[in-house]
């Protein structure tokens, strides 16, 4: 029997829903059963580079039907963190529409004259000028922010140098750590929580990465449950200092 209330779910995408641009077999009756039991849920994602419509698109593409307002994306984090932290604000952006639409939706101007923040997310198009540009704007006194901390991205050929792997070349340039938003800083949970109106003890964080998903959930106060479809295999678990609180071989064993 079901408790009346189905739990909160913050679901990852790669490597929980699509490994690349196929679904992961059984995600669309997962999907379908959270819809069906009215469960509160956000499909996460630490990748920038694309806005909530755009990656729900995709995922229809491919016979992954999500609601609207069910997609939250590192993009969306770091405009909630700036917006709270200086409305109105303005940014030097390194990066592509879903994270220079998060900063114009909440009212941020975007200009390469004296910055408030420097902000770097994914792109498929770096160009040296402009990481010269944010070297120069960092060197001057704006604020560092990166979307997320991951070094390398999955694509259907191969693997491609991600946001981390960007921003350590601009550290190694001026000497400033930037401040991380995305998975696994917490604050990225607390904001999805907050954007589907959850308490962290009622929610179910699911992941395929030890060291991203489940300890952003475990520090979160969240339930966890690691998947077997993406990075992480059932021998490597007992590597970390922390436990999910179940393992499963995919989202199709998930009950909701």
């Amino acid at each position: 029997m079901h408790d009346s209330r189905p739990k909160n779910y913050l679901i990852d995408m790669d490597g929980v829903l699509v490994r690349g641009n196929v679904p992961i077999p059984g995600a669309d009756r997962f999907l379908a059963r959270l819809v069906e039991r009215g469960a509160k849920f956000l499909i996460l994602t630490n990748n920038s580079l694309y806005t909530p419509a755009d990656l729900q698109l995709r995922l229809q593409r491919i016979g992954l039907n999500v609601p609207d307002g069910h997609i939250y994306t590192s993009a969306l984090a770091t405009a909630q963190f700036l917006h709270a932290q200086r409305p109105g604000g303005t940014a030097y952006v390194i990066g592509e529409a879903g994270l220079t639409t998060a900063l114009h939706e909440i009212g941020y101007l975007l200009t390469d004259h004296a910055p408030e923040y420097v902000v770097l997310g994914e792109t498929t198009a770096y160009s040296f000028e402009r990481i010269t540009t944010a070297v120069r704007l960092i060197l001057n006194g704006a604020r560092f922010i990166a979307t997320n901390r991951d070094v390398t991205g999955p694509t259907a050929t191969g693997i491609v140098p991600a946001t981390g792997a960007v921003a350590a070349l601009i550290s190694a340039a001026t000497g400033v750590k930037p401040y991380f938003i995305g998975k696994p800083n917490p604050l990225m949970m607390r904001s999805a929580l907050n954007t589907i109106d959850a308490h962290s003890e009622e929610s179910v964080m699911v992941g395929d990465r030890m060291d991203t998903d489940i300890v952003a959930g475990t520090e979160s106060g969240m339930e966890t449950i690691l998947v077997l479809t993406g990075v992480t295999r059932r021998e490597e678990v007992n590597r970390f200092p922390y436990r999910p609180t179940r393992i499963v071989a995919s989202v199709a064993e998930i009950e909701v």
